[in-house]
């Protein structure tokens, strides 16, 4: 596949024909059909204002719709040919780092109280930011942290990177390992005004070995990709199982893969089952898509490809945030909106057709 653009539209037609039945293949997977089928019902609902006959129902693939997941299937199979291992963790961010610490002053609390209360006036959470950057200047580990986070992240502060380092690293100092961990990356980031991978890697190392998952865990993709530090799976190994024995669900699942894939290390099935088993009681939506396939797809990176597939297609069908499915699937919003907009054309009040879409198809409501 190397010698076209990896998109639908640039492959010849055999290959093509060869997605298309890749998408037609997971239109018969059980949460993709019954999302699909949602979605085509209420698609026919609209189109209902305007045709008396019902539109026939094309299979997934011919769908234009949905033209991203021909693109995903393709992406997932360069993967597969050049053995890559992704890690699942694009909804890490903020997740990563505690809202509350322990230890924490009640001055720095009852700070991050007020700023974090978004009923309150824009001036009192500023006086607080304020007050907690002086907190922060006396010394407070905690308060320094918290500081350095809004200069990170916002929006009661301007985001500055440097302002950002210098209070990261009052409090790494103070052996504050959420603040050591947080150092890391912002040190390992692309920022240029901040980058220095080796600083980076010393300060997850120092939050690791105070018992920080998430340090450890970040050092084991380190080791894992090797882009920072010298490609070392039997390191990440080590990493991922001091992070996972910490109950991370991120790397229980990296384990149960590496274990299933044997890349760099002695394949082992029943060490892997354990580890999605351990990381799907977590939530992780990916190590319970495999557990609930592992006897259906060969060989095993197929079924790790189709853990992401099946996460990816969620979201080209969700659109907007929508509510959750007994799957874990969502439905279209924009749909709905059009029945909305539709029915209050025809006279409707703008509330009175909420009751016509609160329906329930097989275990999923919509409302």
């Amino acid at each position: 596949m190397t010698a076209y653009k990896k998109s639908y539209g640039y492959l010849p037609k055999p290959v093509k024909k060869t997605v298309d039945e890749i998408v037609d293949k997971l239109e018969e997977l059980s949460e993709v059909c019954e999302c699909y089928e949602q979605w085509c019902a209420l698609q026919n609902e609209v189109d209902s204002y305007y045709h008396d006959k019902p539109k026939e129902k094309k299979k997934l693939s011919q769908e234009k719709e949905f033209r991203q997941i021909k693109n995903a299937v393709i992406q997932e199979a360069e993967r597969i040919r050049l053995g890559d291992i992704t890690s699942e963790d694009a909804d890490l961010t903020g997740y990563d780092e505690p809202e509350q610490l322990w230890g924490e002053s009640y001055d720095c609390w009852e700070l991050r109280q007020i700023i974090r209360d978004e009923h309150l006036s824009l001036a009192d959470r500023d006086s607080a930011v304020e007050e907690l950057e002086r907190l922060a200047e006396r010394g407070d580990a905690h308060a320094q942290f918290l500081i350095g986070q809004l200069y990170r992240d916002g929006p009661l502060l301007i985001p500055d990177s440097r302002r950002t380092k210098h209070w990261l690293v009052q409090a790494a100092k103070q052996n504050l390992p959420e603040a050591q961990y947080a150092l890391g990356k912002l040190l390992l980031s692309d920022d240029p005004e901040v980058r220095d991978p080796d600083e980076g890697i010393r300060w997850l190392k120092e939050a690791a070995a105070q018992g920080n998952s998430w340090a450890a865990y970040w050092l084991g993709k380190e080791y894992l990709t090797g882009e920072v530090l010298t490609k070392d799976t039997a390191k990440a190994v080590d990493w991922f199982t001091q992070s996972a024995e910490a109950d991370n669900q991120y790397a229980q699942y990296m384990l149960g893969k590496l274990y299933l894939t044997g890349q760099g290390m002695t394949h082992d099935q029943t060490q892997a089952i354990d580890w999605f088993s351990r990381s799907a009681a977590q939530g992780n939506q990916y190590a319970q898509f495999f557990l609930e396939h592992q006897d259906d797809l060969r060989p095993p990176s197929v079924m790790l490809a189709a853990t992401r597939l099946l996460y990816h297609m969620s979201r080209i069908f969700e659109n907007h945030v929508l509510p959750h499915s007994s799957t874990g699937l969502h439905v279209d919003r924009k749909l709905r909106r059009k029945i909305q907009e539709k029915k209050i054309a025809m006279g409707h009040k703008p509330d009175d057709h909420e009751e016509e879409l609160i329906q329930t198809w097989g275990g999923m409501t919509m409302k």
